[in-house]
């Protein structure tokens, strides 16, 4: 790391109140409590002159809970943060008042992840139908469109080739794909025969 990197390390500890951070490029990436989220944003801004707002999402890390990411930048700087929070509970506060650019960021998370981000403004749906039911970039979200329509080409390794000649290759059994559980019931009058 050059002494550069390690200046801006040292300086992203020191605002966020951090032990220790990693290295992305040229960002610090840097972990914070669900509790302390609004006031890390508001120090990488106001501390570290991370003026641009870049993106903010969530990754469903399974039983731990979901991982808000943010991606806050310098430009002046040419260097940046990564925010993270692991949220047992999917809720933390908007930071909508600290830029308004996260305001779309916030309602696509909201519906796609199910956090909530209190103190935002109006998380109304973005992207999806509004009678569209469920999180779907949820780990949880049954993807059922994958058994009910069955894709439109080959499937299986040597489907559709000498499909009636002596070379004819062996059928496989269909397997249930993936993002489906185990346990999920096909709806009635869906399967391999539905159109």
């Amino acid at each position: 790391m050059t002494a550069d990197a390690t200046d801006w390390h040292g300086r992203v500890r020191a605002a966020l109140g951090v032990a220790d951070t990693a290295a992305d490029g040229p960002r610090a990436v840097a972990d914070v409590a669900p509790d302390d989220w609004h006031g890390a944003v508001r120090a990488c801004r106001d501390d570290l002159g991370c003026d641009f707002f870049d993106w903010l999402s969530a990754v469903d890390e399974g039983p731990e809970g979901f991982r808000i990411v943010a991606h806050l930048w310098s430009v002046a700087g040419r260097r940046g943060v990564v925010l993270r929070a692991l949220l047992t509970d999917p809720a933390v506060a908007s930071v909508t008042g600290l830029y308004p650019g996260a305001d779309w960021h916030e309602r696509e998370t909201h519906e796609m992840f199910g956090v909530d981000f209190p103190g935002h403004p109006g998380l109304r749906p973005l992207l999806l139908a509004p009678e569209f039911e469920g999180h779907p970039l949820r780990k949880d979200f049954v993807l059922a469109s994958r058994v009910v329509k069955p894709w439109p080409g080959a499937k299986e390794p040597g489907e559709g080739r000498h499909a009636d000649g002596p070379k004819a290759a062996r059928k496989r059994a269909p397997k249930r794909p993936p993002g489906v559980p185990e346990d999920w019931i096909e709806p009635e009058g869906a399967g391999p025969d539905a159109v």
